[in-house]
């Protein structure tokens, strides 16, 4: 499954690169975030629980960072096991222009999911993928922007989303999650 998107996030692009290096931001942004650990530089673990549906799972991720070019743009390769539930994994490439006083963050992310997640009906995959997006990308605005409680994202620029499904959006969920952290503790 192939996916590329675009947000506009409302903070400088060194602020946004420093935020998704941030495990406490992250932690916070990301939903369902319990932890976020440094193995070494280069290779990170974190535990994510989420419900989708029915199926309810603690995700493991393993995320390696390479190509990082701060605060421009890495790139991502991740595994996450959710047991019964399934796994997903994957490669994100990440990259951060300027625009005005705010910053396009640009992904594109390689991923596959299996288990009980690739069985659940891609109407609810789909519901659930968008809330989790929008959910990260909201709190992520918010994280960047404390003055502004209502913070959001000022939306999607090429909104390249439509028509993917939710299996996608689920698995760069996951691995995006999983592979901001590692790249923050890859740069400490």
């Amino acid at each position: 499954m192939k996916m590329n998107g675009e947000k506009l996030i409302n903070a400088s692009r060194q602020e946004v690169w420093d935020a998704l290096n941030s495990p406490e931001k992250l932690k916070l942004a990301i939903p369902g975030a319990e932890t976020v650990e440094k193995k070494d530089n280069n290779n990170l673990t974190a535990t994510v629980k989420i419900k989708i549906g029915p199926i309810s799972a603690k995700f493991t991720g393993n995320i390696v960072l390479s190509d990082i070019n701060p605060p421009i743009s890495y790139t991502l390769t991740g595994e996450g096991t959710g047991g019964a539930a399934g796994f997903a994994k994957g490669t994100a490439i990440v990259i951060l222009d300027e625009i005005d006083d705010n910053t396009l963050l640009k992904y594109s992310v390689d991923a596959s999911v299996g288990g009980k997640l690739a069985q659940i009906g891609q109407r609810l995959i789909d519901t659930a993928a968008n809330k989790l997006a929008n959910e990260f990308f909201g709190k992520f605005n918010k994280i960047l922007n404390p003055a502004n409680d209502n913070a959001e994202s000022k939306g999607n620029l090429n909104n390249n989303n439509q028509g993917i499904s939710q299996k996608i959006w689920i698995t760069i969920l996951i691995i995006l999650a999983s592979l901001s952290a590692l790249i923050w503790y890859s740069l400490s």
